[in-house]
């Protein structure tokens, strides 16, 4: 049975997989030109299913730097009991840098902050008369990178910090630090659930309009069943033009995004990144890009796949 199902079906350039290949993309593609329209309207849906995820992705890389500036803001500052001297301080400063943590160390003498003092109280100067230069203690500041910024880490840094001798007392804004991870973490959280329903959401949209464009085909799916051919045989090229409309997809939804991005979104200060210091939005890096062009493609062949299985019931 097998043997006769096999000879009935169209013949191939050639019996290798080179020809095999050849000849399913091209039916893949007489596919497409035979039905122009609903393939435009299959690579509209993938367009602007991948447009809206480009768009998230764009938010999410933004407020995720915009969270990177303002940890960056944590710093943990060491006070001296008395100022060191040059000998010492060069000594207390080598060993906060070789703590694990450590990004950068500077040092405020008891005149360098006095002297900030006086500047936050600019026009209110009269209020330091008498006070002598040197009342303010000597301090670090260090600010710490990225990855010991959360609650713990900091924790287990000004564990180790205080064991530094010569500092008497380790002040990094216990309270502050707490509630803006716990911010971060639940912003982080939400964009990871709503990028998750963005994503069945619009898999679900392309999955139904790639099986409305094989139901229009179904009377051809049936024709070559009833020939004898193979499940792989019927599968292939429908999974190829899946492929090509998801890469058009894919490529026209990125083709919008930067000229929007280039139109208005790089110079929209305010739009999303809160800080001042940025001008604009940052644009997608390559791996979200690369993960965008691989999304398109998976949702062409996936939908695909699942609508096939519907109209294919044949045994390979």
């Amino acid at each position: 049975m097998s043997n006769s199902r096999k000879s009935l079906r169209p013949p191939l350039a050639s019996d290798g997989s080179g020809g095999r290949l050849r000849y399913f993309v091209g039916r893949a593609l007489l596919n497409i030109r035979q039905n122009v329209l609903v393939n435009v309207l299959t690579i509209g849906t993938i367009t602007l299913a991948l447009l809206i995820v480009s768009l998230f992705l764009l938010v999410f890389v933004n407020l995720e730097t915009t969270a990177d500036e303002w940890s960056g803001k944590i710093q943990v500052t060491a006070y001296f009991d008395r100022e060191p001297t040059p000998a010492e301080l060069t000594t207390i400063m080598t060993r906060v840098k070789a703590l694990e943590g450590t990004d950068r160390v500077g040092y405020v003498s008891k005149l360098d902050a006095m002297k900030r003092f006086r500047a936050r109280l600019k026009g209110q100067e009269t209020l330091l008369e008498g006070v002598p230069a040197d009342v303010l203690p000597a301090s670090l500041e260090i600010t710490l990178k990225r990855k010991s910024r959360e609650d713990a880490a900091i924790e287990a840094y000004v564990g180790r910090l205080k064991k530094v001798p010569g500092i008497t007392e380790v002040q990094y804004g216990e309270e502050w630090v707490r509630r803006f991870n716990a911010f971060m973490s639940f912003l982080r959280f939400m964009g990871v659930l709503l990028g998750a329903f963005l994503l069945l959401a619009v898999l679900f949209i392309v999955s139904n309009t790639i099986k409305l464009t094989i139901y229009a085909r179904k009377d051809e799916l049936e024709v070559m069943e009833l020939v004898g051919a193979t499940r792989f045989f019927i599968k292939a090229p429908f999974l190829i033009e899946g492929i090509i409309q998801g890469a058009a997809g894919a490529a026209l939804a990125l083709l919008i995004l930067v000229s929007a991005y280039f139109g208005f979104l790089h110079s929209a200060t305010n739009f999303i990144n809160l800080s001042v210091s940025v001008s604009g939005l940052t644009f997608l890096p390559p791996v979200y890009i690369a993960g965008i062009v691989a999304g398109g493609i998976f949702l062409g062949f996936l939908g695909s796949l699942t609508s096939l299985r519907r109209f294919i019931n044949t045994q390979p």
